[in-house]
C-alpha cells in the first residue's frame, strides 16, 4: 500500500504566504510519497513530534485505488476508484521551508510517522452523487472553520492525477491518493481538536497532543 500525495493542486493554497511556492502553478502535478508508517488511523490523537516547532494541518480528499494499473489513460482513470474519504497531510512547515530554500527532498517534513491522518471510513462515490469533481469538504480547528474546499476547484482532476502518477508508479489496490489541499492551512498546538466533514458526513474528529 502506497500513500501518494499531491502538492499545490488548489490555486488559493499556492498563493498562501510562507509556503515557498511563490504563487507559481507547477507545469504538471507535483507528487510525493509517504510510507505506511505515516498513517494515523481511527481518529487516534496526533502527537506533535519533537523535531518541529510548526506542524501544519492540510485537509484533503483521499481517493482509494481499487485495481492494479500503470500508464493509465485519463479516459479510463475513473475505473480505478469508487469510494472516497478525507485525510490530513501533516507538514513540518519549518523543515519544509528549509528544504525548499536549499533544494532538498521533502521526506523529513512530509513523511514522518503518523503524518497522514486517514478517515476511519470511506464513502462510496455513488452515495455522494457520483461526480468526484463536485465534492465539498471542510475542516474546523477547535470548532472554528478553517478550510473549505470543493474538488471542482482542483487544478488537476482526480482522473488527470491518476493518469500522471501511473506513468511513473504502478497503482495497486488499496493505494491512497491524497489529492491536495485548499487554502486555510495552519499550525496545530497541543490541546487542539480537528474535525473534518465531506459533503456533510463527519469523517475526522481527533485531538492534538
Amino acid at each position: 500500500m502506497k500513500i501518494i500525495c499531491i502538492g499545490r493542486n488548489y490555486n488559493d493554497h499556492i498563493q498562501e504566504k510562507d509556503l515557498g511556492g511563490g504563487g507559481k502553478r507547477p507545469d504538471e502535478p507535483l507528487f510525493f510519497m509517504k510510507p505506511d508508517t505515516a498513517l494515523l488511523r481511527n481518529n487516534d490523537p496526533f502527537y506533535i513530534p519533537s523535531f518541529s516547532n510548526e506542524i501544519h494541518y492540510e485537509c484533503e480528499l483521499v481517493v482509494k485505488i481499487n485495481r492494479v494499473g500503470r500508464c493509465i489513460e485519463e479516459r479510463f482513470a475513473h475505473r480505478y476508484y469508487d469510494e472516497v474519504g478525507l485525510g490530513i497531510d501533516f507538514t513540518a512547515r519549518d523543515l519544509q521551508r528549509k528544504a525548499i530554500a536549499e533544494g532538498l527532498p521533502w521526506e523529513s517534513c512530509k513523511s514522518f510517522d503518523y503524518s497522514a491522518a486517514l478517515s476511519p471510513r470511506f464513502i462510496p462515490l455513488a452515495e455522494l452523487g457520483g461526480d468526484v469533481q463536485k465534492l465539498h469538504f471542510e475542516l474546523a480547528l477547535n470548532g472554528e472553520k478553517r478550510q473549505v474546499g470543493n474538488t471542482a476547484e482542483m487544478l488537476w482532476t482526480v482522473d488527470q492525477l491518476i493518469a500522471h502518477v501511473s506513468k511513473y508508479v504502478m497503482l495497486r489496490m488499496g493505494d491512497l491518493l491524497y489529492t491536495g489541499t485548499p487554502a486555510g492551512v495552519g499550525k496545530v498546538s497541543a490541546g487542539d481538536n480537528l474535525r473534518a466533514t465531506l459533503c456533510g458526513h463527519e469523517l475526522l474528529n481527533f485531538d492534538i497532543r
